[in-house]
């Protein structure tokens, strides 16, 4: 007797999970990390927002022994890294799996309510074609300035008031 397919296509999705825990370091080494951190702090400087950006290699082991969707795991980075908890709740979660060549974008309830999901899809999509070339600086960055442009449309930093604290680290959070 053969064991079902669905075991072996699990068993290779978690080797795939922990062989890009290991690569997330190469795929964005210290110099890019604080490029990117430059330019989110740039881009605060800009409007009201704040983007975080989180990076991981595999999803934990909770989530792959129960298949949880890469959304659910967007989600929930989302709150641990207190994207939700901004003054004017329109903080950006920029969100990148590795091993499930995946793109997540969870955007606070203020923003939200003026971009669209297709909106947010587009965006997505004009990211991908980055990553699957491996250009993942790029990738982020393109992510960033758009999310800097939306950000800038619809919560603008106003000439003349006192500058906007930043209430997130500007720092990719990686793991």
């Amino acid at each position: 007797m053969t064991a079902p397919l669905s075991f072996f296509s699990g068993i290779a999705r978690l080797f795939r999970h922990r062989w890009h825990d290991l690569f997330v370091r190469s795929a964005l080494p210290s110099s890019t990390l604080q490029r990117l951190t430059a330019r989110i702090a740039a881009s605060e400087q800009r409007h009201t927002g704040q983007i975080r950006i989180c990076v991981e290699g595999g999803l934990p082991w909770s989530y792959l022994l129960r298949n949880a969707p890469v959304r659910e795991r967007a989600l929930m980075m989302f709150s641990k890294l207190r994207v939700w908890d901004t003054e004017h709740n329109n903080g950006v979660l920029i969100y990148l799996l590795l091993a499930e060549h995946s793109i997540d974008i969870v955007a606070d309830r203020g923003l939200h309510a003026h971009v669209s999901h297709a909106d947010w899809q587009r965006m997505v999509a004009r990211m991908s074609s980055s990553f699957r070339a491996g250009q993942f600086e790029q990738g982020l960055g393109l992510a960033v300035d758009e999310a800097t442009d939306l950000l800038c449309q619809h919560f603008p930093a106003r000439p003349g008031t006192p500058q906007h604290p930043n209430e997130l680290p500007d720092e990719p959070h990686i793991s």
